[in-house]
């Protein structure tokens, strides 16, 4: 019985971390998305209008990679809930993020076709 114990508290810890390596991963991709937005911006706002759809597909493709990681740490979360109600409540966060990273998907889609379509238009 003390090998399990001493197993499980193993596999807690290194969950825990990874955990915190997938989190801490995802608040990168976040900012990175932001300053590629910000720089964006000021590269193409002296050129021409506000690059509104340039900006939206950089930050979005971001916010989507960050989200799999937020994913990626609700799963190793999963390994450890120590209760119906908690492995129930990241669950449902798990199903709520997969949702929004299905839609920001179809949408950042969308905007690339978007973006190709007023390309081919000005060739």
């Amino acid at each position: 019985m003390e090998l399990f114990e001493h197993i499980e508290g193993a596999l807690q810890h290194w969950v825990t971390l990874f955990r915190l390596i997938l989190e801490s991963v995802s608040v990168l991709c976040v900012v990175l998305g932001l300053l590629s937005g910000i720089r964006c911006v000021i590269m193409n706002f002296r050129f021409r209008s506000f690059p509104f759809l340039e900006v939206r597909l950089r930050f979005g493709s971001w916010l989507a990679l960050a989200l799999e990681f937020q994913l990626g740490s609700d799963v190793l979360s999963t390994t450890i809930a120590p209760s119906f109600q908690a492995l129930g409540k990241l669950g449902a966060i798990a199903v709520i993020r997969t949702f929004l990273n299905y839609f920001l998907t179809q949408e950042l889609e969308a905007e690339q076709r978007l973006k190709e379509r007023k390309r081919s238009s000005n060739v």
